[in-house]
């Protein structure tokens, strides 16, 4: 297993998300299992997990598996507080946001608090965040991430708040969504802030199961929420099925140089050998499915430039590169 450095957390380079605990469209199972499948999770080593203020009980869940540890401390609790919509950040606002994150999560400090602000027009976004800075030195936050920041923003809040105040942003990054490429890996380097990316396996389509498929029909029953959203994308805006089967094709062949390591732990290893990126979140349906033992061939091999360069050939056909001007930089699919 590989680790990185946070701050003043080590934490590893492959996190259980929690946001298909958001609702019931990924499936639902019992809280006992759920939190029998978290101690399964770090029990392989996965002992970092993510979550939000509106991922549903995940918080809840969380504190509850996590108080129930002989050693609750080896287990790192990432959440966010995201405001969505207008507010004026006063400090007990703040206060407010992280008291009930400590509430819910039966802690006396949140390990990563990350933090999302949906209005640009608004600057509070820097009144927010020293507030944070404030509560930070009061010992009940022990580092500070942003999520779905851009690059403009990312920058500017770094520079604002001075080195090491911000040591992550969470956004979306795979080998077909490659805008972190433009400009935000040079800002994450300069200010010493590493990415935490999602939809790295883009909702499960980076799979051997889909090799050879025909494209899918995205309003179909067994369609999740993150498959419809990530098909679109693939189809509507990066290029088609017919070039995504050509790149799950490469990436078979990538992983069979590899002694038969998945599509899957392609696409995750071809994410994290960028320098910028801290580690990949890697959705759980806990207590339904997860995919511990693969996830676990990520850690056995690293990709050789002329793996590299297979894989680039076939993003040269694509519109990958031209995302960050179709759809915005990170984020910004949330903000449209």
């Amino acid at each position: 297993m590989e680790s990185i450095q946070l701050g003043p957390l080590t934490v590893p380079r492959v996190w259980v998300g929690l946001w298909q605990l958001s609702g019931n469209a990924w499936g639902s199972a019992p809280a006992a299992k759920i939190r029998r499948d978290m101690l399964r999770h770090v029990e392989e080593g996965f002992s970092a997990f993510d979550m939000a203020d509106h991922y549903g009980s995940a918080e809840i869940l969380f504190g509850q598996f996590r108080e129930s540890l002989p050693s609750p401390n080896l287990v790192i609790g990432a959440t966010k507080w995201c405001v969505f919509g207008r507010i004026n950040p006063t400090r007990a606002v703040a206060e407010a946001a992280v008291n009930e994150r400590l509430d819910r999560m039966r802690s006396r400090s949140v390990d990563l608090l990350q933090f999302h602000w949906q209005d640009y027009s608004d600057g509070g976004y820097l009144v927010a965040l020293r507030h944070l800075q404030d509560i930070q030195a009061q010992g009940r936050i022990s580092a500070i991430g942003l999520c779905n920041f851009d690059t403009i923003r990312t920058d500017e809040i770094c520079t604002q708040l001075g080195p090491g105040a911000i040591v992550s942003n969470q956004v979306q990054f795979s080998v077909i969504d490659t805008r972190p490429l433009h400009g935000m890996a040079d800002v994450c380097e300069r200010h010493n802030v590493k990415l935490l990316t999602y939809g790295t396996i883009c909702g499960g389509f980076l799979a051997d199961k889909w090799l050879g498929q025909p494209e899918p029909d995205s309003y179909q029953g067994a369609m999740t929420p993150s498959q419809r959203k990530y098909l679109d994308m693939i189809i509507k805006a990066w290029g088609d099925w017919r070039l995504f089967q050509s790149l799950l094709a490469v990436l078979r062949v990538v992983g069979d140089r590899h002694g038969g390591v998945s599509i899957a732990n392609v696409a995750t290893r071809w994410v994290l050998d960028h320098p910028f990126v801290g580690a990949v979140l890697v959705g759980a349906r806990l207590g339904i499915s997860e995919h511990i033992e693969d996830n676990h061939q990520v850690f056995t091999f690293r990709l050789t430039d002329a793996d590299k360069q297979d894989i680039e050939d076939v993003l040269d056909q694509s519109n990958g590169r031209k995302l960050i001007t179709l759809i915005g930089d990170c984020g910004a699919e949330y903000r449209s």
